[in-house]
């Protein structure tokens, strides 16, 4: 969870790629679409699967929930979201003792270097005759 720019989405698809993982984006009209039953959509994966946006489906936590539970259940699920008061709270009472919760914030100008923040950030410093 964190702040929109903070590399959610870049991490969790190095990740999945890394892993072999099944990915949905919930801002993907098809994915979305696969959704309308999140069970059905689920139920039936193994290994990672890799949930982005995952704010966009009211109750989807209790579906993973049900799913975490099952002895049988081959899947682990890796979710991303907005850090939407709602959408915490949702998710720690849903999966309370199954999940962990990683906040992720912004980049620092430390881990960055001075001279390539503001390319990193989207932030343009102007100095004379519009230099960067």
């Amino acid at each position: 969870m964190g702040p929109r720019q903070c590399g959610k989405t870049t991490l969790a698809r190095q990740i999945a790629a890394d892993r072999r993982a099944e990915y949905f984006d919930l801002e993907d009209s098809a994915d979305a679409a696969r959704f309308q039953n999140p069970m059905l959509a689920l139920e039936g994966l193994r290994g990672l699967v890799v949930i982005d946006e995952i704010q966009r489906v009211p109750g989807i936590f209790e579906v993973v929930r049900v799913l975490a539970d099952r002895p049988r259940t081959a899947a682990r699920f890796l979710l991303l979201g907005s850090a939407a008061p709602g959408l915490v709270k949702g998710a720690s009472e849903s999966l309370a003792g199954r999940a962990g919760l990683v906040d992720m914030s912004g980049f620092d100008i430390r881990e960055v270097g001075a001279s390539r923040f503001g390319e990193l950030t989207g932030c343009l410093f102007l100095g004379h005759a519009g230099q960067r």
